[in-house]
């Protein structure tokens, strides 16, 4: 085997009923209808590595492409973060120096002073990473300004290993495939401007996101993720030892040998165990 003949995927877990949990709740929320009281925004963030040109590129012309030297220059990180509103056919990402707990409470505080400042709450569909808590707003900002924002928040959490589930992750793919893969960024600034021209123009164009997987497709496709069931299990024994449908067998072939030995004048030991049993 080379490692041309490996492929990489998100593989769920099996048999995971914290996984199934979440899911359905992620599932049961895209499948509530557009509220303009309390929209559905889904988020999620990506690092960048900022790299600088060592040399100035040779601009293309009609007979060569653009030429660029081998060598670059690492000029430090940068985060990106991106919200959507996959109803509303909305999207925006920002750029951060860092991805600390305040700079993600920021963002989202933010979005509930501007967009949603005349909305009652919103859903926020995100990951289970360690600085999406209800926490961060504290580290960021007073108590009583921290409590308001998170008052108006109802969190919903992607499974572990199930990021798949948050829209926001197909919109910074397409991001990155669509405005900066392939191309080396050095400075902050620049990055900032090149991420908003990307949203201004994909919210003018494009409309909301038509997720079409429901819980019922859920519990049909991904059978091997939810557990299985325990309540029909005989009291008292062991599934994996004694399946349902095999004891049942077992108790009516006992019940025969009482029988027969019964008309033939007297029950052995054995037998009258066994049907005990």
């Amino acid at each position: 085997m080379t490692k041309r003949a490996i492929e990489y995927w998100v593989i769920p877990p099996e048999c995971d009923a914290e996984f199934v949990a979440h899911m359905e709740k992620v599932l049961e929320t895209y499948e509530k209808p557009y509220d303009p009281s309390q929209p559905v925004v889904c988020m999620d963030e990506q690092p960048i590595q900022l790299i600088k040109e060592t040399r100035q590129p040779i601009p293309a012309t009609r007979d060569r492409p653009k030429r660029v030297d081998y060598e670059y220059e690492r000029n430090g990180t940068a985060s990106i973060f991106m919200f959507c509103e996959p109803l509303g056919g909305w999207r925006q990402a920002t750029v951060c120096e860092s991805r600390r707990k305040c700079d993600w409470a920021r963002e989202v505080a933010s979005l509930l002073d501007g967009r949603y400042a005349k909305c009652e709450r919103i859903t926020l569909v995100c990951d289970n990473l360690n600085t999406h808590t209800m926490g961060a707003f504290y580290e960021a900002f007073e108590p009583n300004r921290a409590r308001s924002y998170v008052r108006r928040i109802d969190f919903c959490f992607t499974p572990k290993h199930g990021s798949w589930l948050n829209i926001a992750e197909t919109e910074l793919s397409s991001m990155t495939r669509q405005c900066i893969s392939g191309r080396r960024i050095g400075e902050l600034e620049t990055l900032q401007r090149e991420v908003a021209a990307w949203s201004a123009d994909v919210n003018q164009s494009q409309r909301g996101v038509d997720w079409r997987m429901k819980i019922n497709d859920a519990r049909y496709k991904l059978k091997s993720v939810y557990p299985k069931n325990k309540a029909d299990r005989p009291l008292g024994m062991d599934a994996k030892k004694h399946p349902p449908k095999r004891y049942e067998n077992l108790v009516i072939r006992e019940r025969l040998l009482v029988r027969s030995a019964g008309s033939s004048g007297g029950v052995s030991g054995f037998e009258s165990d066994a049907f005990v049993r």
